[in-house]
């Protein structure tokens, strides 16, 4: 995608939504699909598995925030201004997704 087009004002926290929608039905599922005479250390697998998902779409983030800001300047002001508002954009939906994310790491998926 060119770096002035104009979805790239909200792709960056329209890719954090999704992934907040996947984390949250993915610990929701693995509760419901856990038996209840189970310890808190059986769901541990689930929280590596959506802590590795947490880093893999940080960096995706952080990734086309660092490939928006290299790309060579549009000569255009208003698709300059695109490329400045997408790289935030860019840069709050990673640190979001690592804020949201670090309960995984430390909290049973089924508290």
């Amino acid at each position: 995608m060119r770096p002035g087009h104009p979805l790239q004002l909200a792709l960056g926290l329209i890719l954090w939504s999704l992934w907040l929608v996947a984390v949250y039905a993915g610990l929701s599922l693995g509760c419901v699909l856990a038996w209840p005479d189970t310890d808190l250390q059986a769901g541990s697998w689930l929280n590596e598995l959506l802590g590795l998902f947490t880093l893999f779409t940080a960096a995706w983030l952080f990734g086309c925030a660092w490939r928006l800001w290299r790309a060579p300047p549009p000569v255009l002001a208003a698709r300059r201004f695109v490329v400045q508002v997408g790289v935030w954009g860019y840069l709050l939906a990673g640190a979001a997704t690592l804020f949201v994310g670090l309960p995984i790491l430390a909290l049973p998926p089924c508290l």
